[in-house]
């Protein structure tokens, strides 16, 4: 009897090739969520900005109501009802003049800010 011309793949190979399909799929989709997503556009900026990924895991950040933060005494009250000291190092810059806040949505640590974006004193 002749030899066929491809004999079927030992099936161990076939799950070497489904794993690395699934390692590579898994990757790309990690890549893919770790950019940070963007702030929306307004008058100061209207093509928008983009959330440092330090700040944000594609959804811990808005930009806030007005009224939501307030300035007080001992630093920033955040919706949570957290104060942000004015000193601490998760204080940022707006780049659009307007509040932002970056807050954990789940978990223990759910409310608590990662990232506060506040216009300058002179906006």
């Amino acid at each position: 009897m002749p030899e066929p011309w491809h004999t079927p793949e030992p099936a161990t190979h076939r799950y070497k090739w489904l794993l690395l399909t699934v390692i590579v799929v898994l990757t790309l989709a990690g890549v893919v969520a770790a950019f940070a997503h963007d702030a929306k556009p307004t008058a100061a900026l209207p093509q928008g900005w983009s959330y440092p990924f330090t700040c944000c895991a594609n959804y811990d950040c808005r930009q806030t109501k007005a009224g939501e933060i307030s300035e007080r005494a001992d630093g920033y009250h955040t919706p949570s009802g957290e104060v942000v000291p004015y000193g601490d190092k998760r204080i940022k810059d707006s780049p659009d003049g307007e509040f932002h806040w970056c807050a954990h949505q789940a978990g223990l640590d759910a409310g608590k800010a990662i990232c506060l974006f506040v216009p300058p004193r002179g906006y």
